[in-house]
């Protein structure tokens, strides 16, 4: 998956590193655009052979349109990306990875409630750690369902959770997600972007939007200070 790098601008709060399994973790954080949420979204990239890394465009701009929403966001880079120590580990360190920048969000922001989002692998990588890190949302981009990864015997969040996928995906076969989908017992929220493809090229904005509402009335109230 060949993931193009970011010109989305966005409002830096710090880049900073995370003591993790495999060394390092390379992390940004970014303070909310808009009246300030007790939110925090960790949000994970795709697949790291390919390119991935958390200044994917589509993760930037999920990035964005959370912190639209009230977000405090948090994105990091698996081990073995940018400067994140380590080596690819086929998605068990990755999972290791997400615990670790979980564990430490959750030690300086203990006011703040958790989401996670991804995009293509890093959508099954979040899947797989939201009952156990008790997200209290799911935002699955293109998870790449009917791919490399197993979608068998995952342990399926109870929290809500909303799957946007593009209609003209190239990569991961939308209508491979949709079946999949449909055989859940408590199946998330689909939205179908048409004349999406996998990384939403000139539907950056249309994602945008499509993040920002589908996540609205989940969004705990905004306040005063954060």
């Amino acid at each position: 998956m060949t993931t193009p790098s970011s010109s989305i601008p966005g409002a830096a709060d710090a880049s900073l590193f995370i003591d993790g399994p495999a060394g390092r973790i390379e992390a940004l954080q970014d303070r909310p655009e808009a009246a300030p949420r007790p939110l925090l979204a960790i949000i994970c990239h795709p697949l790291p052979t390919e390119g991935g890394s958390m200044h994917n465009k589509v993760v930037t701009m999920t990035a964005r349109a959370l912190r639209e929403s009230g977000a405090t966001t948090l994105r990091f880079n698996f081990r073995g990306v940018g400067q994140s120590e380590g080596a690819f580990d086929d998605g068990d360190g990755e999972l290791d990875d997400l615990r670790a920048v979980a564990a430490w969000a959750g030690v300086r922001h203990p006011d703040k409630v958790l989401w996670l989002a991804g995009f293509s692998f890093g959508a099954w990588i979040s899947l797989r750690a939201a009952d156990e890190l008790k997200a209290q949302l799911l935002l699955s981009i293109a998870p790449p369902v009917a791919r490399s990864w197993s979608f068998d015997d995952l342990t399926l969040p109870a929290c809500p959770w909303l799957v946007i996928q593009g209609d003209d995906d190239e990569i991961v076969d939308a209508e491979a997600v949709q079946a999949w989908i449909e055989s859940l017992p408590m199946p998330p929220q689909l939205v179908r972007m048409p004349g999406a493809g996998h990384f939403f090229h000139r539907k950056l904005i249309d994602l945008r939007g499509a993040v920002k509402h589908g996540v609205a009335a989940w969004l705990p109230p905004a306040r005063a200070h954060d």
